[in-house]
């Protein structure tokens, strides 16, 4: 496996971009997101096309993928933010500028869809990647201390460490062990929608995963499932489980989201650690995850642990 490429840790006065390569953002919450990173010391820039529409998608393929190739290309840019998820990324993950990422490696900060450019640029340039919170910002869904995770992610090298709440249903999901190897992953469902496209191997990697009620309990099930009989799951060490929100409620035949994961899971033969606050819930803990650097999980301390995603 070629070496990781982590990118230089932000410093005052590092220009940012910030571009919507998925669903269209609002203005004021890009603004609050302006306002925060500001406060750091960070000069904000917007893409050109950050606000276009076209159905539920921010502008054109063409124009979000010319935002987001913009940004990776300019050797200015220290950091890019994508303004939220949604819908759109995985149209565009394999068109991406690798070359100039490789050559000038940066940050690239989102979740959720923007998950389908992590495990892209990961495949082709083993570019370490944040999973983090979106710079459409609303604090009564990522507070303060969501936005002092993203900070230290971004500007110090300090590791980061996330630890299992018990309360967090997916806690019961947890097989008692310890692994370690890199993080990858995201959300499941896009995890899923990368096979045969850009998913990575996963062969030494601590797998984290969550997701947001969609389909029902089958549509966890047949993700899992492919993911399995496709062998993307082989070589596998660790399973990191974070939030399954929406499904709290749902019954099927006497069983809950927790029974599907721990059917699917544990046949991995792996540590699994659950329970992880991090996700699509409301969460103003919401972490920063970096993607691509060594981790490991530890359930009898309850622990994630991983390395810091800038040097």
């Amino acid at each position: 496996m070629r070496t990781a490429l982590v990118p230089p840790r932000l410093e005052h006065g590092d220009r940012v971009r910030f571009v919507s390569p998925a669903s269209p953002p609002t203005r004021d919450g890009v603004k609050r997101g302006e306002e925060l990173l500001t406060g750091w010391g960070l000069r904000v820039e917007i893409g050109e096309h950050a606000f276009d529409q076209v159905g539920y998608l921010a502008g054109a393929d063409e124009d979000r993928l010319a935002d987001l190739n913009e940004a990776i290309r300019d050797p200015g840019v220290r950091a890019i933010f994508a303004t939220t998820g949604g819908k759109g990324a995985y149209r565009i993950a394999g068109d991406l500028d690798f070359a100039a990422a490789r050559r000038d490696p940066k940050p690239l900060v989102g979740f959720s869809d923007i998950t389908h450019l992590h495990l892209a640029l990961w495949r082709r340039c083993r570019l370490v990647g944040l999973s983090g919170p979106f710079v459409n910002w609303y604090d009564e869904y990522t507070g303060p201390a969501s936005a002092e995770s993203l900070r230290r992610a971004l500007m110090t090298t300090d590791p980061i460490t996330v630890h299992q709440d018990p309360a967090e249903p997916t806690a019961a999901v947890t097989v008692e062990g310890s692994a370690s190897g890199f993080l990858m992953g995201g959300n499941l469902s896009e995890v899923r929608g990368e096979v045969g496209v850009e998913l990575p191997s996963l062969d030494g990697a601590i797998l984290f995963i969550e997701d947001v009620k969609g389909t029902g309990l089958g549509q966890v099930d047949r993700e899992l499932t492919q993911l399995m009989k496709s062998g993307s799951f082989d070589g596998l060490r660790g399973v990191a489980v974070g939030q399954f929100p929406g499904f709290e409620e749902t019954v099927r035949g006497g069983w809950t989201i927790i029974d599907v994961l721990r059917d699917r899971l544990t046949r991995l033969g792996v540590p699994v650690l659950g329970g992880l606050p991090i996700g699509h819930a409301h969460n103003p803990h919401l972490p920063t995850l970096p993607l691509g650097t060594n981790a490991t999980v530890d359930t009898a301390a309850g622990t994630l642990t991983v390395a810091a995603g800038v040097r």
